[in-house]
């Protein structure tokens, strides 16, 4: 196997790859699209930007390895099973960068809704150099495996709780996210937050689906910030639901607003159905967090910690779940 510089110089390549225009990755990016009608292609290249940018930088690659200390070469690769989610594109690209770098092996089941763009990246790395092709495997079933990691719902990671629960694991459910807002965000930031309620039609668990606002606050200025996405309302998916959630408003008698491609309506759960922003109004900051379960909550946004527009721009060290999986893996390292 590679050591730890190599994997890290092979992953400078595939920056490269995916950051350009070979007529090969443009005709993936196409299929991709064409597999899944919510993975409209700017939402596949966003995703695919932040990759770039953000977790193959080599700089970055190299700073995050070195401070978990890992050897140039793994003594005993242990094989990981994974199960991701494709929910957005290349949900699961962090768990398959995390192993590859650590050295171990993966065995990984692709969801349906989106099993053409990381088989591809696979399978060009292996072009690059073949004794890769022992160390991603792709399966529609996960057996033999050592240790796994699993996304998916509430109802499913019961199921993988039960399969896994004699392997070292994580297991990973439904999240979501929120924004706290002060009430004199400026139009500018207020379409940076459209971007993490937005982006991915909402599908990601980094995506905003509840803002809490000052009492008083006045949603004209947001509404007309969310126009950036108008757009959005041409995709029949995206159409379908919000005219469905638009007609159960109506229908229970229900005050919302509306600006053409979102649906406001104030609502104590912190999840809302595509094309619905739920809201709720605070008086101190401090009483939003002692409703929150932090079980359901993936990221706060607003916060000085997670900036408006920043959620879907998630860093090497951005763990889902706040669960390190680098220290995971290090750990099953240390044990053989």
């Amino acid at each position: 196997m590679l050591n730890l510089q190599q994997r890290i110089n092979i992953l400078t390549y595939l920056q490269k790859y995916i950051a350009g225009n070979d007529p090969v990755w443009l005709n993936i990016k196409t299929q991709a699209a064409e597999s899944n009608p919510w993975f409209i292609a700017p939402f596949i290249d966003n995703a695919i930007q932040n990759i770039a940018l953000q977790l193959l930088e080599p700089s970055k690659m190299n700073t995050w390895a070195a401070s978990y200390d890992i050897p140039e070469q793994t003594p005993a690769p242990v094989n990981i099973g994974i199960t991701m989610a494709g929910n957005i594109p290349l949900a699961g690209f962090h768990d398959f960068l995390c192993v590859f770098i650590s050295g171990h092996k993966q065995t990984i089941k692709l969801s349906s809704k989106d099993n053409v763009l990381l088989r591809h990246i696979a399978e060009k790395m292996i072009s690059w150099d073949p004794a890769i092709k022992d160390y991603i495997v792709f399966a529609d079933m996960l057996k033999g495996c050592e240790a796994y990691i699993a996304t998916g719902s509430n109802n499913t990671a019961r199921y993988f709780e039960y399969y896994f629960r004699k392997y070292p694991h994580i297991i990973r459910k439904n999240r979501t996210s929120i924004a706290i807002l002060k009430g004199d965000e400026t139009g500018g930031q207020l379409e940076k937050l459209a971007d993490d309620v937005y982006l991915y039609f909402g599908l990601g668990c980094r995506n905003v689906t509840k803002i809490y606002v000052p009492a008083g606050y006045d949603f004209l200025p947001l509404l007309e910030s969310f126009k950036k996405y108008d757009n959005l309302i041409e995709n029949h998916k995206y159409k379908h639901n919000y005219d469905f959630n638009l007609a159960m408003q109506m229908m229970n008698q229900q005050f919302y607003m509306t600006n053409g491609s979102v649906i406001l309506s104030e609502n104590p759960s912190v999840f809302s159905p595509i094309s619905q922003l739920h809201y709720a109004f605070y008086n101190e900051p401090e009483d939003i967090y002692s409703t929150l379960n932090p079980e359901e909550i993936q990221c706060i946004i607003g916060t000085g910690k997670i900036p408006l527009g920043t959620a879907q721009s998630p860093g090497l060290t951005d763990y889902a779940d706040g669960i390190d999986t680098m220290k995971f893996l290090n750990r099953l390292t240390k044990s053989n």
